[in-house]
């Protein structure tokens, strides 16, 4: 059995994983990180990318808190990555435009509260902003929204730790975790056992599994989100477009994807024939000129879902050494870099970025 030890071990390798070794790795901690399969090929590769929760006036304080950080993060944190890696993670400012909002005044009164963020525009702004959507007499438009391509910005933060010393064990689902009296912790695989000072669960939907012993494991439970890709079409998506929840992503090759299902089935990753239906229509009914283009691809993740929306982000049991970041659902791309800062901030000591009370576990 092959053995090592590190300061920190973080279990799991999605876009939380990866980040907040990254934030560790720049204090000059050993970091390693464990992953039960390839790193970010889970959430983190099968979401859409857009740097916002889908309508942020409808989510809680501390989600905003993190957004907020995050967003202001993202185009450096973007551009630093390409630098190092050669791999572009593709952040681009498209914009947001939301159609059909039964609550717009609620988004307008969090819109002056947060700095007009979002406008109203009238039918001709919306058709000069995107051509080809239905007529609509307004919509709100939030033009600071960006994204990243997912999957390239998981190539980048996997290649970074490759670069930067960062111990990366792919296929090492950890089936034990135990302390000794010196508080250092012990993680058994199949091939492999780890010592570390400090663990982190960044797990995602996984995270409760590895928990089940503790009584105070929050209850993260998965929640299946399908997409479906068109490919290249000439009727080129300028803006990221959402509209009864589900929403139209433009890529930077012409691509669009469209997203996503929620579906509450376990660890089914599958994808169905309803879904795919589903997700159609509601591409059509954006985008009508979409029904003359083929689709590419068609898959599933699983989200870590939790009550509340909030991520838990802290230590366990206080002095103890183990830490969670996860329970991020639909945001963990958005929320990932200001995740990761705090709970770097939390276990080294420093000054949090934010009040870290609302994300404890």
């Amino acid at each position: 059995m092959l053995e090592s030890q590190h300061d920190i071990a973080i279990i799991g390798g999605g876009v939380i994983g990866l980040m907040t070794a990254r934030e560790l790795q720049l204090t000059g901690a050993d970091v390693v990180v464990l992953e039960a399969q390839q790193c970010g090929r889970e959430a983190s590769w099968a979401g859409g990318g857009i740097v916002s929760p889908l309508y942020p006036w409808r989510y809680s304080p501390p989600i905003t808190a993190l957004a907020d950080w995050s967003q202001q993060q993202y185009q450096s944190i973007s551009e630093s990555l390409w630098q190092q890696t050669g791999i572009d993670p593709e952040w681009q400012q498209s914009g947001l435009l939301l159609l059909s909002v039964d609550d717009a005044e609620q988004a307008l009164a969090w819109s002056v509260a947060h700095g007009n963020r979002i406008q109203i525009v009238d039918a001709q702004t919306l058709s000069e902003l995107q051509p080809d959507l239905p007529a609509q007499q307004q919509a709100l438009w939030v033009p600071a929204i960006a994204q990243v391509r997912n999957p390239r910005l998981m190539k980048a933060l996997r290649r970074y730790a490759e670069l930067n010393a960062i111990a990366v064990h792919e296929h090492c689902a950890i089936q034990s975790m135990q302390s000794d009296a010196s508080g250092d912790w012990f993680l058994r695989s199949e091939s492999r056992l780890i010592r570390a000072r400090h663990v982190v669960i960044c797990a995602g939907a996984w995270s409760r599994q590895l928990l089940q012993s503790m009584p105070e494991a929050p209850a993260i439970e998965p929640v299946r989100g399908q997409m479906i890709m068109f490919a290249p079409t000439e009727h080129r998506l300028q803006r990221i477009v959402l509209q009864d929840g589900r929403y139209l992503i433009p890529r930077r090759d012409g691509r669009i994807l469209c997203g996503s299902t929620l579906e509450y089935v376990g660890f089914d990753k599958s994808t169905t024939s309803e879904a795919f239906e589903s997700l159609l229509e509601s591409a059509f009914r954006i985008m009508p000129p979409l029904r003359q283009h083929r689709i590419e691809k068609h898959w599933a993740g699983l989200r870590p879902g939790i009550a509340d929306n909030v991520p838990r982000i802290g230590e366990m049991q206080k002095g103890q050494g183990l830490w969670i970041n996860a329970g991020h659902f639909r945001n963990g791309v958005v929320l990932a870099p200001a995740s990761s800062r705090l709970l770097a901030d939390q276990l080294l000591g420093r000054q949090p970025i934010i009040d870290p009370t609302p994300y404890q576990p």
